[in-house]
Order: structure tokens, then C-alpha cells, then sequence
């Protein structure tokens, strides 16, 4: 039963708001469990409406149902249901050509009579649109109309008022959320499909970026052969700037690699004569190396691993064909 707002007393200070946090969390919490016990052939029909759709899922929805329709409509999209939102007013005056006779429309609307909403309807019928409602109100003029009806009602707003719509829209948006999810284990959509709608987040960079992207090529591998002298090394790490170089042969392919730790070590040690030091006695002759097809964030976990800081490519043939250092997965945002 609605409170009457001019019977209650206005809050004193000191009051437990915590209280009346938790409050609303246990009424939206038993709003969720009654929604989702009554999810049932209604869920699975508009599942397959949207999986048998040509097009794309429009999702509309007026004031607070159409924040509602239009994150439902984002996440349908990132987990492989083509989708968008559509605002219904604006839907009335031109942006109902946006919507193709191979879309299926998702209609929220808690009391199921926004009049912004069932003025399309009519138009919608005959350019023949599959229609899903989302409606408190199993009665309702958009329950009635649609092929599919979801019904989100709830047992009491967490309002005290029972008037600003809060259970009902975390209803609804669980609701869309268990449409998404149950679309997209039908699709067998997979961590890397999600990367691809996600390329500039942090799973995308990690899923799609591969060492090919990032590393350092051609004439910036830094590289000396067998018979380098130790100022050739320090020349040539000095101006790649890596903090390494490969040591090759004359196919280029991977005899050992030196690094900063390396020289500094050598440095220290006063019982060695640098102009006589060879460049294979103080190398690591089977450092660790990575493919140019494996992906970025293996080269981090490689790194980490070993506690190093950079990281030969090499191909089948263990030719030197590229290297990165953190810096690299850093500036790219792997890690």
C-alpha cells in the first residue's frame, strides 16, 4: 500500500541511512527472485523471435524504461545480438523509418499503456514487426498486442512512496540481461567474439593484440653477431634503447642474448678485461622467446614469469625476426 507523502514525518538528522539502503536492496532482491520464478515458455518464445530475426532487435521505451531499453539494447549488441535503441517519441516524427520489416521490437513500458509506445503499434502491425512487451501489467493495451509478453512485475517499488520506478526498472534490466545471456550461449558466442565488439577495452587488447602488433622490426631489432667486441653491444643496446640485444650468426638466427643486467654485471666484475671479453661467455645461450603469432598479453605472462623485462620473436627456424620490452605492452596497454 502507497504511503501518503504529507503523513510522513521529514527525516531527522541522524537517521539510519544505511537502514534504508539495505531496505532497498532487500525489496529489489525479492522483486528479482519473483520475476525470475515466474521466467517460463513466454522467455524461451521471445528468445527464438529474436533468434530467428533477419534483423536487428529495437528496443523503446519512454523515461525510465527507456534508459532501461536502451542498455539492454548496448548489451545485446556487445554479446552478438544486433540491436539498438529507438526513442519513441521521436520514433512518431520520422525515426520509425529506422526500424526495417526484418526487425523485431522489444517494447518497455511498466504499466503497459505509454501512449508515446502504442502509437507506433498500428504501424509497426503492418509493416510486420514481431513485438515483445515488457510490462508490469499482464492486461495491459501492449501486453495484449505483442506476440511475446515478459512480465516484470514486481511485488512493491522500493520507493517508500511506491512511485519512483526502482524495483521494476532492476527488474526489467535483469530481465533484458537474462534475454543477452541466454542469446548468447544459444549463439555460442565466445570470449574472442566479445573482444572483436570490444576492440579499444581491456579484454579486446588482450584477446586481439598479438606480438606481431607490438613489437620491433627490421633495422630496430637490436642484434650483433658471435664475434662482436663489448663496446659493439653496448653500442648497439645504447641505440636500440631495449635493454638487450640478440647475438646471431650470420643467418641471423638466435645463438644467445645479452642484457643491461649482463653488462652491468660484466662492468663490476674487476677480474675481467672488457677489450678481451667474448660476447658468447658472457651471453644466455637459450633465452626465452616467443612467437610472432602469439599474443601480446602471453608475452607479459612470460615476463612475469621469468622476471625479465624483454623479449626476443623469433620464427620456426629461430631467426630473430623481431623483440619488445615492457615498455612496448605498457604503451599498448597489455599490462
Amino acid at each position: 500500500m502507497a504511503v501518503d507523502a504529507t503523513q510522513r514525518a521529514p527525516q531527522a538528522p541522524g537517521s539510519d541511512f544505511a537502514a534504508s539502503g539495505r531496505r532497498v536492496f532487500e525489496l529489489e532482491q525479492q522483486a528479482l527472485q519473483a520475476v525470475g520464478a515466474r521466467l517460463d515458455g513466454a522467455f524461451s518464445a521471445a528468445c527464438r523471435l529474436i533468434l530467428d530475426c533477419r534483423g536487428r532487435v529495437v528496443c523503446i521505451g519512454m523515461g525510465k524504461s527507456g534508459h532501461v531499453a536502451r542498455k539492454i539494447a548496448a548489451t545485446l549488441a556487445s554479446t552478438g545480438t544486433p540491436a539498438f535503441f529507438v526513442h519513441p517519441g521521436e520514433a512518431g516524427h520520422g525515426d520509425l523509418g529506422m526500424i526495417t520489416d526484418a526487425d523485431v521490437v522489444l517494447a518497455l513500458s511498466y504499466s503497459g499503456e505509454s501512449d508515446e509506445i502504442l502509437t507506433l503499434l498500428p504501424v509497426l502491425k503492418r509493416q510486420g514487426n514481431p513485438l515483445i512487451a515488457m510490462t508490469g501489467r499482464e492486461r495491459s493495451t501492449l501486453a495484449r498486442e505483442a506476440e511475446v509478453h515478459l512480465d516484470v512485475s514486481v511485488p512493491a517499488e522500493a520507493c517508500p512512496l511506491d512511485l519512483a520506478p526502482t524495483s521494476s526498472t532492476t527488474a526489467s534490466l535483469a530481465m533484458g540481461d537474462a534475454l543477452a545471456v541466454a542469446l548468447l550461449d544459444a549463439r555460442g558466442f565466445t570470449a574472442d567474439d566479445f573482444a572483436r565488439s570490444h576492440p579499444a577495452g581491456a579484454l579486446g587488447r588482450r584477446l586481439l593484440l598479438h606480438i606481431a602488433d607490438v613489437m620491433h622490426v627490421g633495422d630496430d631489432i637490436p642484434r650483433v653477431a658471435a664475434g662482436a667486441t663489448f663496446g659493439d653491444v653496448l653500442l648497439e643496446m645504447s641505440r636500440k634503447r631495449l635493454g638487450m640485444t640478440a647475438v646471431v650468426d650470420d643467418d641471423d638466427r638466435l645463438l644467445g642474448l645479452l642484457t643491461d643486467g649482463d653488462v652491468r654485471r660484466t662492468l663490476a666484475d674487476e677480474g675481467t678485461d672488457i677489450r678481451t671479453t667474448r660476447v658468447v661467455d658472457i651471453m644466455t645461450r637459450s633465452p626465452v622467446t616467443i612467437g610472432a603469432d602469439a599474443l601480446a598479453v602471453e608475452a607479459a605472462r612470460l615476463m612475469e614469469t621469468h622476471k625479465i623485462n624483454g623479449l626476443l620473436v623469433t620464427d620456426a627456424e629461430r631467426r630473430v625476426v623481431g623483440a619488445l620490452n615492457i615498455h612496448d605492452l605498457l604503451r599498448a596497454r597489455v599490462v
